[in-house]
């Protein structure tokens, strides 16, 4: 199985356009975070975990050719917007896209791009095909995909475990029944907001003490507010099995 990170930023905070922190005027490629997404490579089948604004520069840079479904944590527009660039895929593949979510997750899509689900559909528009993420583990093609639901404060959102691979993002509790989900992954990506405590994300210290009690082997943070500070810096105060994941960042599991 092959990991590529699409993004590993927010839109958290200050708009990128106004601020002159120390990470926004980096010059270290690492600091250049996009909103966060991951695309996956497993056997014959390919998708990516969720479609942020940022989408389609993200698919362009990875030059990525083939995308069998896209995957949905839940639906805050930093995590949905880039959507309609499925688009390219639906041209290329001459299918529909496989889409799939919670509940809440496919009502929003469909109130969002109310456009795509129209009686009468425009020429050229992405075509669709829903599928309902519930409790029990799910397949696309050759992956077995594990649903893990962690709270994002009040927001169900859904994690994932593919194999000994676990993902999670927008985060700040996970319930101890969820928990025996992830246990025993070898890699966890796992997201961390920034320093300072936070409403609804874990922030560094809890990450950390979060990820110390699951002790996969490598451990990789995501979700990352300018705030952090610079990659350079946070990565000398980590754990050894603990990194700070970067755009354009590939495993191989």
């Amino acid at each position: 199985m092959k990991v590529t990170f699409l993004g590993t930023g927010t839109s958290q905070g200050i708009p990128v356009i106004a601020c002159r922190c120390e990470v926004c005027m980096s010059l270290d490629y690492r600091d250049k975070r996009l909103r966060t997404s991951i695309f996956i490579e497993h056997n014959d089948t390919s998708f990516v975990i969720d479609t942020g604004p940022d989408f389609r520069q993200q698919m362009l840079r990875e030059r990525v050719t083939k995308l069998d479904a896209v995957v949905f944590t839940h639906s805050h527009k930093d995590h949905t917007a880039g959507l309609d660039d499925v688009r390219a895929f639906n041209h290329l593949q001459q299918r529909d896209m496989p889409v799939y979510g919670d509940k809440e997750v496919l009502l929003a899509l469909q109130k969002e791009f109310s456009y795509i689900f129209s009686e009468y559909k425009y020429p050229g528009i992405p075509s669709l095909e829903l599928h309902e993420i519930e409790k029990n583990p799910f397949t696309i093609g050759d992956a077995l995909i594990t649903p893990i639901q962690v709270m994002h404060y009040k927001l169900p959102v859904l994690g994932f475990r593919i194999q000994d691979f676990t993902y999670i993002t927008d985060a700040n509790y996970i319930s101890d029944e969820e928990l025996e989900k992830i246990k025993g992954s070898k890699v966890i990506v796992l997201n961390a907001l920034q320093k300072e405590p936070h409403i609804s994300h874990y922030n560094l210290e809890q990450a950390i003490a979060l990820l110390t009690t699951l002790q996969p082997e490598k451990a990789y943070l995501i979700h990352l507010g300018h705030r952090m500070g610079l990659h350079s810096t946070v990565s000398k105060e980590l754990p050894s099995f603990i990194e700070i994941a970067y755009d354009g960042l590939q495993l191989t599991l």
